[in-house]
């Protein structure tokens, strides 16, 4: 019979089925509710869930009464209690839930429904207090009426100012809510307010005193010496012991008499529950159950039932293994024993079958209406907490079932073996074992035992066959069998050898061994008894696949010690070990302290740290502090530590420094880990030994000497109480001014005197100071007063137009002597004539220049302008106001009637002059811009950005960027960021950059960033940076940033960055990144960046970044 033949009955007769059922247990109990005084509308809800099968039923009480459920203000939410709109007075009290089902009735812990408020204080205002500095106070707080507990805060003058700690002076008993004040101090006098808040489940409340005045006067009143306050926390009142009461299916367990006999049967079967209780502050229950059953069975015939115990707890339920005892034997049980009598529910424990002793109850002669859902019941004035346990009774003949003899169990020759019977029965069976038909009694090898286990020691080939289990109780007989076979024995043949190695080297440990051939072979490694993972391929274990040998990778300090290796089958093993030594680095030194603190300078000590099998050779300190991101090595004396040193002084420290320092270890094999940090040190004070750096100064406000200096890092400063000590007198003075600044911060001095003269040199040094004293001064920096504005005005003033837009404004420079400073420039002023000077606008040059260029000036407007020099104090005196006239502005009207006609590699653009107003100034050119032009392959003109202007119907070209020319065949002209220029079907050529130019086949020319002019095939001229020109086979000429001009074979010129062109012998220009050609010797012009071209001599044109092409006297063309 299987354990769901067994059935129980309690409980009015209903059925508690076993392996089916199961009784309550709380998942959740009711919690206390504190809820707050007049508030009507809301709700309360009390949790109560239990697991149980089948589901439970729930009800409730209330101090001990049922609540009555029917009334609409309580509702039932499955197990869960809702109190609609609670009153207090009415609905106050303890409440508790029932949990039932058929296997019995648990009793939840007690939940009290509470209602909080909170009064506001008292109206009149509080008595003031004073206390004496240095001298301990409190503050009262007197807390209004209240529920429950109270938390206590106070601020300080007005809310939310909240009091933080300060250095433990203060403190806030959460009792009283007083504050105490260890150590007055003069900035303690306030008002303070005492906060206090009440935190009630659905809400919170606060409120605060009136203000309590407390004034600290300061010390010499008379008092020898102030009461000093301690202020200790409030203690709890610790470990109230818990009272203890049992409860079965919810009702106290009964003093009735319960007797049940049976003339010829005498059960004594105890069952013992050790429930563990404590808690400082509450009763806490333990979540684990242990049971004990104790026996004496004395039976007239062979009628006996199980009992198992399964204890379900309210924290985490554990179900324990069935134990089976012998109860009574007064039911009668059919064959099957499907059919339980019903018991009378209302039997009870008697007095004499229960003992309670604390946390532990104990029922004499177990009874099957013994079972049922018990409680353990621990109450202190913190609280109450449940724990709940359910007992089954039951019986059962010896079952081999589930728990056979082992079929086939194997043995190794000459060691033991273990054969287990643990057949399920109750009452505990007779257990005996039988070799065939031989009974097995104790021998020298053979030992039964009383829970039926069978041990064989010393095996041999005689002792295979089969071995028989039975078990016996007065309910029946079962046995079980199984076969024991005999194996050879395992035995190491090649055991591992001891080893030393040095740490990071392999090593490999061997072991072989000899075993039974019909078994599996396994080995396994251990290091100091713990098994090592020999399947990571990333690890530093690996075994060989054939035999047991062990390698180990890279071997490390931890991995020293006894490595074990075992060779083991199914039915025995063998083992064998070796010691393997690992030598490395030293381990950290230990123990470091710092002692004799100096100012630049500390000493050491410390203890040895292991040496890992190799003797410490040195040590080395390093240091750290504020001021480096890292650890350094620290300086000591003597500089080489020996390895038997353990003390050393560290040198060379910073005076006032934090320092944390280590000590790290090193022998042959390398440097160890580092000691532990030592605890952080400051080093002694001493008087600063370097001066301030940045010493310089001037600038400021009439009357004024600044001076100027980088601040001291902290590292320079040796000390606190820090400052500076500053120096100066004029040049040449004996007497020396001194100044202190006592800000480490401080980078800036002003000395204010009416008599100071304005730019006047003064000699100035600089030193620290500290508490312990001055440092050195600084060497000696020159700094100037500060400047007054020129006293002088530039003269000679002229003002020219150049366009509409703009004009051009030069003057003599003022003497330096009279700037009272240093001169930084000029400003101009100019405004219109019909307009005031005070709204005139300005223009500053930089540095010493007296010629400026004014822009975005008014077409036709005459402007007054003046000249003032001016320094870092400001401008000094205007100039005598001179005036001009900007010209008159270009037409802003377009050409009318624009067309243009194609001829073979040319472009004809025509159109209507524009007739210029009376305002406007005169037409010099025209411009024509975004024109490309393709043709056939021998005669085409590509133009990319290009300006092309006709003048007078003869042909000027100019093309910038990109320019290729074919001249009827017999010209070739490739340049790239350059200027054409065909004047007329002869050549005039003046090329930037790159030019390779063909002419008639009898020149060549080969030109870089340069310019070539050819005239008729007789002149060459102007190369610049890089030029070889052949002219007809007679000159060759090389020069790199120069211009060499060849005019008929009688003049050259070498000018560097510059072009000088002369034709005819008559003329000589000099022009800086310029270009002149002069054709006819009569004209002299000097452009920057610029190209002029004269041809026939009587035109000259400067135009800054262009080209200007002059044809016998009619054409002027300008293109940009």
């Amino acid at each position: 019979m299987g354990d769901s033949d067994w059935l129980c009955v309690f409980t009015g007769g209903d059925v508690c089925i076993t392996g089916h059922d199961s009784g309550p247990v709380f998942e959740e109990q009711p919690s206390s509710v504190v809820y707050p005084e007049g508030l009507s509308e809301g709700k309360v809800t009390l949790n109560c869930q239990a697991r149980a099968s089948p589901a439970a039923t729930y009800s409730w009480r209330v101090n001990g009464t049922d609540v009555p459920v029917g009334d609409p203000r309580y509702t039932l939410v499955a197990g869960n209690l809702v109190i609609s709109g609670p009153q207090f007075g009415r609905d106050g009290g303890s409440y508790q839930c029932l949990a039932i089902n058929r296997c019995g009735t648990i009793l939840s812990r007690a939940a009290n429904l509470k209602f909080g408020y909170l009064n506001d204080f008292p109206g009149e205002g509080r008595s003031p207090q004073t206390a004496y500095e240095g001298a301990g106070a409190f503050l009262a707080c007197q807390p209004p009426a209240h529920y429950p507990v109270l938390s206590y805060r106070w601020f300080v003058s007005e809310f939310p100012s909240f009091m933080k700690p300060d250095g433990g002076r203060w403190f806030v008993s959460q009792v009283t809510g007083n504050l105490y004040l260890a150590k007055a101090e003069p900035n303690d006098t306030a008002s303070y307010f005492c906060f206090t808040t009440i935190n009630m489940d659905i809400s919170t409340k606060s409120t605060f005193s009136k203000a309590n005045q407390l004034t600290v006067q300061p010390d010499g009143t008379g008092l020898s010496s102030a009461p000093a306050i301690t202020v200790v926390p409030d203690p709890f009142s610790c470990k109230p012991r818990p009272s203890i009461r049992w409860l079965r299916n919810g009702q106290p367990l009964s003093t009735q008499v319960y007797t049940h006999t049976h003339a010829d049967t005498h059960i004594h079967t105890h069952i013992h529950t050790y429930i563990h209780t404590y808690n400082p502050l509450s009763p806490i229950i333990s979540p684990f159950l242990y049971l004990s059953i104790h026996r004496s069975l004395y039976l007239s015939n062979h009628l006996s039932l199980p009992l198992s115990l399964n204890p379900f707890l309210s924290i985490s339920p554990i179900i324990s293994p069935s134990l089976y005892r012998s109860i009574h034997p007064s039911l009668y049980l059919s064959h099957y024993l499907s059919l339980p009598l019903s018991l009378n529910p209302s039997l009870a424990l008697s007095q004499d079958r229960v003992e309670v002793n604390g946390g532990r109850l104990k029922v004499i002669n177990l009874a099957l209406e013994d079972s049922g859902m018990y409680q353990c019941v621990a109450e202190n004035k913190h609280g109450t907490i449940y724990s709940n346990a359910e007992l089954r009774v039951q019986v059962q003949v010896p079952d081999f079932r589930s728990n056979p003899v082992r079929r086939l169990v194997p043995a190794a020759r000459g060691g033991q073996v273990m054969m287990e019977c643990r057949p399920r029965a109750a009452p505990k069976p007779t257990l005996f074992w039988s070799r065939g038909t031989e009974l097995l009694t104790n021998s020298s090898r053979v030992t039964v035992t009383p829970d039926g286990m069978l041990r064989i020691h010393n095996i041999s080939r005689a002792d295979e066959g089969k071995y028989t289990c039975f078990a016996e109780n007065y309910l029946g007989k079962a046995n079980s069998t199984g076969h024991l076979s005999v194996r050879d024995a395992t035995k190491i043949t090649l055991a591992p050898s001891n080893a030393d190695i040095n740490q990071g080297e392999n090593v490999t440990l061997q072991c072989h061994a000899s075993h039974d051939p019909t078994m599996d072979l396994t080995f396994t490694w251990a290091l100091n008894g713990a098994l090592l993972d020999l399947e990571d391929p990333g690890g530093p274990y690996h075994r060989k696949e054939t035999v047991g040998d062990l390698l180990i990778v890279s071997g490390h300090l931890s991995q020293a010690g006894i490595y074990s290796c075992t060779a083991q089958t199914v039915v025995d093993s063998a083992s064998a070990s070796a010691k393997l030594v690992v030598r490395g680095p030293p381990g950290p030194p230990g123990g470091l302290v710092v002692k004799n603190v100096a100012a630049t300078s500390v000493e050491l000590r410390w203890s040895r740290g292991y040496d890992n099998h190799s003797p410490i050779g040195k040590y080395v300190i390093m240091g750290h502090s504020p001021l480096s991101p890292g650890w350094k090595r620290m300086r000591t004396d003597p500089s080489n530590i020996e390895g038997n040193a353990e003390s050393i002084r560290v040198v060379g420290l910073l005076p006032w420094m934090d320092y944390e320092f280590q000590v790290i270890a090193s022998n042959i094999l390398g440097s160890g880990e580092p000691s532990m940090s030592s605890h952080t040190i400051r080093t002694q004070q001493a008087a600063p030994t370097v001066a301030p750096s940045g010493l310089g100064g001037g600038g400021g406000d009439r009357n004024e000497l600044i001076i100027t200096w980088t601040p001291m890092a902290r590292e320079y400063q040796n000390g606190d109480g820090f400052g500076y000590i500053l120096a100066f007198r004029k040049q040449n003075s004996p007497t020396w001014v001194v100044e202190r600044v006592s800000n480490v911060e401080s980078s800036r001095y002003v000395y204010s005197n009416q008599s100071l003269s304005p730019y006047c040199l003064f000699e100035v040094k600089i030193k620290a100071y500290n508490r312990k004293g001055e440092g050195p001064f600084s060497q000696i920096a020159v700094v100037h007063s500060a400047e007054e504005e020129p006293t002088v005005a530039p003269s000679r003033i002229n003002a020219t137009a150049l366009t509409a837009f703009e004009m051009q404004v030069s003057w003599d420079p003022i003497q330096h002597l009279s700037t009272n400073g240093i001169l930084q420039g000029y400003e101009i002023r100019y405004w219109r004539q019909h307009e005031r000077e005070a709204s005139a606008d300005r223009v500053r040059t930089a540095g010493l220049e007296t010629t400026a260029r004014v822009v975005g000036l008014r077409p036709s407007t005459r402007y007054h302008v003046t000249v003032m020099a001016y320094n870092s104090a400001g401008t000094g005196p205007a100039s005598p106001r001179t005036t001009v006239t900007t010209r008159r502005p270009p037409p802003n009207r377009p050409p009318g009637n624009v067309s243009w006609k194609t001829d073979g590699s040319w472009v004809t653009v025509r159109w209507d002059h524009v007739k210029t107003l009376d305002n406007e100034s005169a037409v010099l050119g025209y411009k024509v811009s975004g024109v490309c032009l393709k043709h056939k392959s021998h005669e085409n003109i590509i133009v990319i950005k290009q300006i092309i202007v006709h003048q007078g119907g003869k042909d000027t070209h100019s093309i910038t960027q990109q320019i290729i020319v074919h001249q009827g065949g017999k010209d070739t002209h490739s340049i790239t960021q350059q200027i054409i220029v065909h004047q007329g079907g002869k050549d005039t050529h003046s090329i930037t950059q790159q030019i390779i130019v063909h002419q008639g086949g009898k020149d060549t020319h080969s030109i870089t960033q340069q310019i070539i002019v050819h005239q008729g095939g007789k002149d060459t001229h102007s190369i610049t940076q890089q030029i070889i020109v052949h002219q007809g086979g007679k000159d060759t000429h090389s020069i790199t940033q120069q211009i060499i001009v060849h005019q008929g074979g009688k003049d050259t010129h070498s000018i560097t960055q510059q072009i000088i062109v002369h034709q005819g012998g008559k003329d000589t220009h000099s022009i800086t990144q310029q270009i002149i050609v002069h054709q006819g010797g009569k004209d002299t012009h000097s452009i920057t960046q610029q190209i002029i071209v004269h041809q026939g001599g009587k035109d000259t044109h400067s135009i800054t970044q262009q080209i200007i092409v002059h044809q016998g006297g009619k054409d002027t063309h300008s293109i940009t």
